[in-house]
């Protein structure tokens, strides 16, 4: 998985012999029956990792792993103290699905933030979107244009469609990434552009810091990948890593 820099320069992360041959961890997944919680709980199960899944709904778990119920939109600090105590790491596939639901993210994401900080967690990876590079927030008011890893299309064409149709999803994705920032935690955000529900490739592009070029859509399952893989890169750490297929 190739890592384009911001300079342009080219090089590789460090790899991993096998996402099962990671060592083993304590993981808090949350949103764990969305679609790309699914995909995390799917290979955190298989890697071996010991897994404590965070959902409204329960019953839609596709593993047996220890669950805790909650709902992010009005979380109880207690449940989600229980659920993040211990872990090594918290994965967070939490956000809206459309204008109509945005707002979960953000306070979802700070009562999180307030578990981790009540409990001792530090780690956590959350997935967020390639637009949310140029919108403007609180923390952020005076975003780039244009992300310095888009093209043509995507600055001229795409964005404007895009914003048009998930502008309100994009705001609450930026304001979540404040939060992060803004937190003291060891975070990492992964923007993908267009998520798909194709298997897993293991042939995404990653960027530090800004968007792939040519990077119109990746797969539910590679984002899961590179979350999970960058649990065992500290270099991840305070940075937004762009993924694309």
């Amino acid at each position: 998985m190739e890592t384009e820099l911001p300079s342009g320069s080219t090089t590789l992360l460090p790899r991993t012999p096998s996402q099962s041959m990671t060592q083993q961890k304590k993981l808090t997944i949350v949103a764990a029956t969305g679609r790309v919680g699914r995909q995390l709980l799917e290979q955190a199960v298989a890697a071996g990792h010991d897994v404590t899944a965070v959902a409204r709904n329960p019953g839609k778990l596709t593993r047996q792993v220890r669950t805790v119920t909650a709902d992010l939109a009005a979380a109880n600090p207690a449940a989600l103290e229980a659920a993040v105590a211990g872990a090594d790491a918290v994965l967070s596939a939490l956000g809206p699905h459309s204008n109509a639901d945005a707002g979960i993210a953000a306070p979802g994401t700070r009562s999180i933030v307030a578990a981790m900080q009540a409990t001792g967690v530090r780690r956590i990876v959350v997935v967020s979107a390639a637009p949310v590079s140029t919108v403007a927030s609180a923390g952020n008011p005076h975003p780039p244009k244009h992300d310095p890893g888009d093209g043509f299309f995507m600055r001229h064409l795409f964005s404007r469609i895009a914003s048009t149709m998930f502008g309100k999803v994009y705001d609450d994705l930026a304001l979540m990434e404040d939060i992060l920032r803004d937190s003291g935690l060891d975070w990492t955000i992964v923007r993908p552009p267009r998520l798909t529900d194709k298997p897993p490739t293991g042939a995404y592009r990653t960027a530090v810091d800004r968007n792939l070029r040519g990077g119109f859509s990746v797969s539910r399952a590679d984002v899961a990948q590179l979350m999970l893989r960058v649990l065992d890169q500290p270099e991840t750490i305070h940075h937004v890593i762009g993924i694309a297929n």
